[in-house]
């Protein structure tokens, strides 16, 4: 690990400043990325300033069709929030699901949203719930923000606040994990949304989390299982590593999605 200087800083206002005084800054939340990284030497941040407890990125909030979570907000509180399975039941199955016990008591919704890690779980939820990241800028939509492997649309020092969820009618998470990491190996989530539009993110087998909407075409004209018999992803450009080929994970996420329906259509 290289040498750094530690700023804990009192207000949203104070990080800010901090990360644009010092450009080579990152900041530091849950760090289940960051530190690692830097333990490995991979990263050498002249500064970390510590965003944890500032109560500007605390806090769920329910309203009347959206659903709002402070950056800061760790994956545990997300999975047992009542408010969040009473208004996204498929987001706090999925907050359950993040690696183990530990990383859930200290990772961030985000941290983890911010690196754009392409097995990260919250993405598929971001763009099937048709959410908005709000940062101390402006408000990104979810079709915007991830750009990329480890990619996003955050300009440097812009720090995530919060990440307001639309409210669907129904919403299921299903995920095939890998066995020592707990990341997804393929993730995908299903919404349907008030207006009847459905929206199915994706997420583990591409450089990014990314929606599939041919799926969403089948699911908006018949909400079960059966929509989507013979429906196959491309494998085109999909990951390919240890854990699997570009082939397998294009068949779980097929898999994956049907098993989500039958589980999720009436």
């Amino acid at each position: 690990m290289y040498p750094f200087a530690y700023l804990r800083p009192s207000s949203l206002a104070e990080a800010a400043e901090w990360l644009a005084r010092h450009p080579e800054a990152k900041p530091l939340a849950g760090g289940m990325t960051l530190l690692p990284t830097l333990k490995q030497r991979l990263d050498a941040p002249s500064h970390l300033v510590d965003v944890a407890r500032l109560r500007e990125l605390q806090g769920i909030e329910l309203g009347d069709t959206t659903l709002r979570i402070g950056a800061a907000t760790r994956h545990a509180e997300v999975a047992d929030s009542a408010a969040v399975r009473q208004a996204a039941p498929g987001l706090a199955t999925l907050a359950g699901l993040i690696g183990d016990a530990q990383v859930r008591h200290r990772g961030t919704l985000g941290g983890s949203v911010a690196n754009s890690d392409p097995a990260a779980d919250y993405p598929a939820a971001l763009l099937a719930l048709a959410a908005t990241v709000l940062t101390d800028r402006r408000r990104i939509p979810a079709d915007d923000f991830f750009t990329g492997l480890f990619e996003t649309a955050l300009d440097p020092g812009e720090l995530i606040v919060a990440v307001e969820f639309m409210r669907p009618q129904r919403s299921l998470y299903a995920k095939q994990r890998h066995p020592a990491s707990g990341y997804a190996v393929a993730g995908v989530f299903i919404a349907r949304h008030a207006d009847g539009a459905v929206r199915v993110g994706v997420t583990g087998v591409g450089p990014c989390a990314f929606r599939w909407h041919e799926a969403e075409a089948r699911l908006a004209q018949r909400f079960d299982a059966a929509a989507l018999q013979r429906l196959a992803l491309s494998p085109a450009g999909l990951n390919e590593d240890r854990s699997a080929s570009a082939d397998y994970r294009a068949h779980l996420v097929s898999t994956l999605a049907r098993r989500a329906m039958a589980d999720l259509a009436p």
